[in-house]
């Protein structure tokens, strides 16, 4: 005896999980990389390393007590976070090493002072992350799920690391770190010493570039509104969608033949869909079941499950899931017996049957059953000429032959005979009624009566049924009754109240679901008065997502800026940091476009991430240069300070964070479209947010705070903070 799972949903989510898992420890290690390139020593790298399992473990134990369980979401907010978790770490390691190198203090000394300047920025710049995605944890129905699971993850993580960064990391810095003489990190030979030399000519070109750009920052506020243009147009270029479409390892055939249809034609046909679905090379196994689909249940339809190969054995986008259910849509479609479609699984099975759009037509004015199909009719044929669409189709069973007995009331009560009499018959007759139960041979068994097969066959044979009368007589129902045939629904489906028709479909190749939705709703306004519509599953979040998507990115950055707002005591500060979100955005959208993906559930948090990051490189410069001021330097001789002081950890911060999320930029096998999709826009933002935002903020602050000065309370508050960080100095340049 041997067994076999033809059908098994739960494959594609314990491979999902090990890709990332895979995913987590290949971000792990690219981070050590750039680290240890840059700080050039195993004692300095491990510091910011030993946070990376800390601050996971106490994220498993929050995600446990919260009751969120280790999901594909909650994995993919790991291997977003990782290159947050090490930020702060990098930060306090650069500063002290920084320290150590420049001035020759001990470790202790460095660590002390390092830790006075830099922990008002810790405390901003994780305040900041925190309110970027807490809002997320506050949005209703199938989404604010998705964002529950990405803010559950990304604001303990984040947590977790700056309590480290304030605590564990000075600690360790102190006790680890050895001695150095000053300028030791530029005498290194070989391929640091040229990084180092390379790196510094690059970051003395970068302080020059920033001098000559604040003489003309007025130019640079004209790119910087022309920058803005930019991204508002790439936002409503940008298709939109729900989630992406992922391999799942099986597709599901939906057979329907038509009304009426027998079961050994129901069975014919799914033989040959049987032929040919088992003689492609990426098939597995195919399970077909009778008698029910995602259109009804009846003898006409049938459902088949098919399981495809492993990922590993078909990594060509030609054996997909999708690719396959596209070929054999094509080939099937000559099965001229049936209807037939091929369909991938939803993303979320709880959200529908299949991808695409699910569509609901109402009859709003009770125009009746017979109008509400022409009404269906009419939009079918006006989208199988849309080149949007793609395999629009009625979900549910067409309108059958149908037996009518009309009963003469008159006759029937002249003769004695009741209408239960007459329903009672026809129950018995076409049914069946339990009489009773008898002994036979030492068991007890029932009695069940029901006409014969052969007395039940034709219209005809129903009119021979005997019904009783009020006297106990036996009236055959011809004597009152008479058949015909008429055409009638064979289910009843309504939506909200009224009545409906069920139509499902897809986006044609190079379009959107989004895209798809909108041409829908507008053939849906050419039907006649009195037909309206309504979107479900899937479709319904999607819409949902969309017009949430505009409030989740106005709480996101009201949210940063009030908290700067009351970290700092000052409103310039925080706009100087909110300027920069922009940049970081203009990436993401160009990125999102290049591969040709959409706005959907992971872009709009790849979007808030990048919003809170972006802040977080604007916090670095923009509260050094604040320091600087208040010590009574320019404003602009204070931008320049800060932008040099600041532009080593903040490359190295963004690095780290870049290449932690290029795994997910290439992943591949199960669940690797999402992956795909969350990593794109984040790295796009990640590269234009760094690049952009070392330009810019020093231009900012310099605007900000020439336009606002001040008060003398907020001056003196200012200058007090910055005697208390230790920078007091000019610091020293190479």
């Amino acid at each position: 005896m041997k067994w076999n799972i033809p059908y098994d949903s739960s494959r594609f989510v314990q491979i999902s999980i090990t890709e990332v898992v895979k995913t987590l420890l290949e971000a792990v290690a690219l981070v050590f990389v750039v680290m240890f390139l840059f700080l050039q020593n195993w004692r300095y790298t491990i510091i910011p390393t030993i946070v990376v399992p800390i601050a996971l473990l106490g994220t498993f134990a929050s995600l446990l007590a919260l009751g969120f369980s280790i999901n594909v979401l909650t994995m993919f907010g790991m291997v977003l976070v990782i290159g947050i978790v090490v930020d702060d770490a990098i930060v306090v390691v650069e500063n002290v090493e920084r320290i150590m190198s420049e001035e020759g203090l001990s470790p202790f000394e460095a660590t002390r002072k390092a830790m006075k300047q830099i922990s008002s920025a810790i405390i901003g710049v994780t305040v900041v992350l925190i309110s970027v995605f807490v809002p997320l944890a506050f949005f209703a129905g199938s989404t604010g799920n998705i964002y529950r699971q990405f803010s559950a993850v990304m604001v303990t993580s984040i947590a977790f690391s700056a309590f480290m960064a304030l605590s564990l990391t000075p600690a360790l810095c102190a006790t680890l770190l050895k001695p150095v003489e000053a300028g030791h990190h530029h005498e290194k030979t070989g391929f640091f010493g040229w990084f180092n030399r390379g790196f510094s000519r690059t970051a003395k070109g970068y302080e020059s570039m920033v001098a000559r750009i604040l003489r003309r920052a007025a130019r640079y506020l004209i790119i910087y509104v022309a920058i803005i243009g930019a991204v508002v147009f790439t936002y409503s270029r940008l298709p939109s969608s729900f989630l992406p479409q992922e391999d799942q390892g099986n597709i599901i055939v939906n057979v329907q033949l038509p009304p009426g249809a027998t079961q050994e034609r129901a069975l014919s046909v799914m033989q040959q869909v049987e032929g040919f679905i088992l003689k492609q090379p990426e098939v597995q196994s195919m399970v077909g079941v009778m008698g029910f689909s995602f259109s009804g249940q009846g003898q006409n339809a049938g459902l088949a499950f098919v399981t495809l190969k492993d990922w590993e054995e078909r990594k060509d986008p030609a054996h997909s899931a999708s690719a396959l259910a596209g070929r054999a849509f094509g080939a099937l479609s000559g099965i001229r017996d049936a209807f037939i479609y091929p369909l991938s699984p939803p993303p979320i099975p709880e959200l529908g049957n299949a991808s695409g759009f699910s569509f609901r037509l109402q009859d709003r004015s009770g125009a009746g059953h017979e109008a509400l199909i022409n009404a269906r009719n009419q939009l079918l044929g006006m989208a199988g000429q849309s080149k949007i669409l793609s395999q629009v189709r009625p979900d549910g069973l067409e309108d059958a032959p149908q037996l009518q007995i009309d009963i003469d009331r008159d006759k029937a009560n002249a003769l004695g005979v009741s209408f239960d009499a007459i329903n009672a018959t026809l129950s018995t007759g076409l049914g069946s009624s339990y009489i009773n139960d008898f002994p036979n041979r030492g068991r007890l068994q029932r009695v069940v009566v029901q006409a014969d097969a052969p007395a039940r066959m034709q219209p005809d044979d129903l009119l021979k049924l005997n019904a009783s009368n009020t006297q106990g007589q036996p009236v055959p129902l011809s004597a009152f009754a008479t058949t015909k045939w008429v055409t009638g629904a064979t289910q009843t489906v309504r939506y909200n109240g009224y009545p409906a028709i069920r139509i499902s479909g897809d986006a044609a190749a190079g379009f959107s679901t989004g895209a798809a939705m909108a041409e829908m709703e507008k053939l849906a306004g050419q039907l006649p008065q009195g037909f309206g519509f309504e979107w479900t599953g899937q479709s319904r979040e999607e819409k949902l997502a969309g017009s949430q998507a505009i409030i989740l990115y106005g709480f996101a950055i009201l949210a940063v800026f009030l908290c700067l707002a009351a970290l700092y005591e000052s409103w310039s500060i925080p706009l100087s940091v909110i300027l920069v979100v922009p940049l970081g955005v203009l990436g993401v959208l160009l990125a999102t476009m290049l591969r040709a993906y959409s706005n959907d559930v992971y872009f709009q948090v790849g979007l808030i991430t990048i919003i809170g990051l972006s802040a977080k490189n604007a916090i670095l410069i923009i509260e050094f240069a604040k320091d600087l001021q208040a010590q009574g330097k320019g404003v602009i001789e204070s931008a320049l300070a800060a932008a040099h002081l600041r532009f080593r950890p903040i490359v190295m911060t963004s690095l780290a964070f870049g290449l932690g999320v290029v795994p997910l930029v290439i992943a591949s096998g199960a669940g690797s479209a999402s992956q795909r999709a969350i990593g794109t826009g984040v790295l796009g933002g990640m590269v234009t947010g760094t690049a952009l935002a070392v330009i810019f903020v020093p231009v900012f602050f310099v605007v900000v705070r020439t336009l606002f000065k001040g008060s003398a309370c907020q001056h003196e508050a200012d200058k007090q903070h910055a005697e208390a960080a230790g920078i007091v100095e000019e610091p020293k340049h190479d």
